[in-house]
């Protein structure tokens, strides 16, 4: 335990840089994951195969794999496209814009879906009446499309982030000092992994509790008018 107090400012700088690049990570996500839903429900047809093979690749490939290949391939790829192009010298990605690309462009993918199915779930009729009464498409969307989008979305949203927080862990294998990275080297230090694991553990069960009194709070302010309606 002395161990532990003596170690417990790195423990707690790594729990802010896990936060840094969940919630980061976690925007990006929902980013790519409206514009891919949209694709798919409004594209063109190549758009919308496009969008599949998105999500049902990323779906298919291992989180880690993901992580190895995004980091070092696409390091690799954008220096040989700078040297065969001469536009810029050679690029170092930095580990936590790396960590918060990667976990974006693969949440955005389970994101794609939690958005599609939730527009499904929007009764129709709300959607033609507003384009009866002469609603542009950007205040239908403001105004019904996507309120009831998050309110049907966030009990998916909520596992994906729970899923997303864990995935971070993942991010210590390229070099980024989180609370894994930190947790870890804190024990081999001290030679004491397990008092350290139990911590990180611990540390992500506090930050599983949190997300789920926060998403709840979410959840109960969107879903608000359907309780109310029922």
């Amino acid at each position: 335990m002395e161990g532990l107090w003596e170690y417990r400012w790195l423990l707690l700088q790594g729990t802010g840089v896990t936060l840094l690049l969940g919630l980061c990570g976690l925007a990006l996500a929902l980013a790519i994951g409206l514009v891919c839903a949209a694709a798919k429900i409004g594209g063109t047809p190549v758009v919308k195969r496009l969008a599949g093979y998105y999500t049902t690749f990323v779906r298919s490939v291992p989180d880690l794999c993901m992580m190895l290949l995004l980091y070092f391939g696409g390091q690799t790829l954008l220096n040989k496209l700078g040297a065969a192009t001469g536009w810029w010298d050679y690029i170092e990605i930095n580990s936590l814009a790396a960590g918060v690309i990667t976990i974006g462009f693969i949440f955005g993918a389970y994101m794609t879906e939690s958005f599609r199915g939730a527009y499904g779930s929007i009764p129709k009729g709300q959607l033609e009446a507003a384009m009866a009464i002469g609603m542009t498409s950007r205040q239908l969307f403001r105004r019904i499309t996507f309120p009831q989008l998050m309110g049907y979305a966030l009990p998916s949203i909520g596992v994906n982030w729970m899923v997303l927080l864990k995935t971070t862990a993942l991010v210590s294998v390229v070099g980024l000092k989180d609370l894994v990275f930190f947790g870890v080297s804190a024990g081999r230090s001290t030679r004491d992994p397990f008092t350290f694991l139990i911590a990180i553990l611990v540390i992500y069960l506090i930050l599983t509790a949190l997300s789920d009194v926060a998403l709840r709070a979410i959840e109960a302010r969107y879903t608000r008018g359907r309780r109310i309606g029922a």
